[in-house]
């Protein structure tokens, strides 16, 4: 939720300033560009070099610098942030913001900012609890700030009580679920599938397909980038999620169907793209099969079809989507998939189409609804490919 996104951490004078290093690295980690404002009073508590090694960037402690002229324009870095956070904000600050007094560069970044605001108080328990503080508190919160109420605990003043900053993967947490909130798919879990399935002949041979997930790990991340509760179903593959999500790995179909079944019924969008075995050995042999003969018969019976069955127990309000790689009467072999399976969306491939098919880095597709309405696409980026996807999806939810 925080990759890209432009922060500043505004760094007040308290104890808990130290803990600014961690939470500019949680912010780092998370994807975000961090620029630092120290307060005068701060830099007696943690060291710009620290925070400027860590977040990569300048420090900003002054409007210029004396020696140089160097001017800090307030009002760019207010413009350049998706939001700004003062962790710790002290009593000082907090008092300085609810009254309009502006004698520092971060007061005056804070006044000129046009993002969302968000406020971690820390100080001590009489001073967070004084009437003064609670009246600041409230008017900033008028303004339209967010206050991160501090925790309880141990305070420097040897107290125990409420004024201790909240922790730093609080905060990260806080901000990464104040913007989850607003994405559209927010509160929507999302089941995917990806990647092939394998089926054992014995310890150390399988039939397989060449699926290499990448489509369905595309798929899954664009649906985390939408605000969605991914839960990812894969088959053995090198790829990995760019996003935090629920990643459940399998082997074979029976595994693929098994865990598909456990989590179905909590779904509302169900994306099936991984290239399940249609058929798998009757018998599996315990031990590696010699080479004897010039032949080698292998019965084979069909797998569940994973993708009817759940269309047999999809429920009102849920949407599943499914994949169809043809390689002739194509858009007729998908719409009776389709049809046949109680699909709600089904994305055709065509291994006849440069650029589409497995362990590529494209995909051509076209995407047919339930009415048979045809939507083709040219060729794109899985990435691009799994945008069109969820756009089509998001289209069927707003209906």
């Amino acid at each position: 939720m925080l990759k890209n996104k432009n922060i500043i951490l505004g760094v007040c004078g308290s104890i808990a300033a130290y803990k600014a290093a961690v939470l500019v690295r949680l912010l780092i980690k998370a994807g975000a560009n961090v620029k630092v404002i120290l307060t005068s009073d701060a830099a007696n508590f943690i060291t710009p070099l620290t925070l400027a090694t860590l977040s990569k960037n300048p420090v900003y402690t002054q409007y210029f610098e004396k020696e140089t002229g160097v001017w800090s324009n307030h009002v760019e870095l207010g413009l350049w942030a998706d939001m700004l956070i003062i962790a710790p904000a002290s009593a000082n600050t907090l008092a300085k913001m609810a009254n309009g007094i502006c004698d520092n560069l971060l007061s005056a970044v804070y006044l000129s900012a046009k993002c969302p605001v968000f406020l971690a108080p820390a100080m001590d328990l009489d001073m967070w609890k004084h009437k003064s503080t609670q009246s600041n508190i409230e008017r900033l919160k008028s303004f339209g700030n967010t206050i991160i109420s501090p925790n309880s605990g141990e305070l420097a003043s040897g107290l125990y009580g409420e004024g201790r900053m909240a922790e730093p993967e609080e905060i990260t947490a806080f901000l990464t679920g104040t913007f989850k909130k607003k994405l559209p798919l927010a509160g929507k879990k999302v089941l995917v599938t990806a990647g092939p399935t394998f089926e054992a002949i014995d310890p150390v041979r399988f039939i397989g397909n060449h699926s290499s997930g990448k489509m369905g790990f595309a798929i899954a991340d664009r649906f985390v980038e939408l605000g969605a509760d991914v839960t990812l179903i894969s088959g053995p593959t090198a790829e990995s999620s760019t996003h935090t999500m629920k990643r459940i790995d399998v082997v074979s179909a029976a595994e693929m169907l098994k865990a598909s079944q456990i989590c179905f019924d909590e779904m509302d969008i169900i994306i099936m793209s991984a290239a399940v075995a249609d058929y798998t050995p009757v018998h599996v042999a315990s031990q590696k099969i010699k080479k004897k003969d010039n032949d080698l018969s292998i019965e084979l019976k069909k797998t569940t079809d994973i993708l009817a069955t759940l269309g047999a127990q999809k429920r009102s309000g849920q949407i599943l989507v499914g994949f169809a790689l043809e390689t002739e009467n194509e858009e007729d072999n998908a719409k009776a998939k389709l049809l046949k399976k109680n699909l709600d969306l089904i994305i055709l491939n065509s291994l006849n189409d440069k650029g589409a098919g497995f362990q590529t880095n494209t995909n051509k597709i076209t995407i047919f609804n339930k009415n048979f309405e045809k939507k083709t696409f040219e060729v794109k980026s899985k990435a691009d490919v799994a945008k069109d996807i969820s756009t089509e999806i998001l289209t069927l939810i707003k209906e």
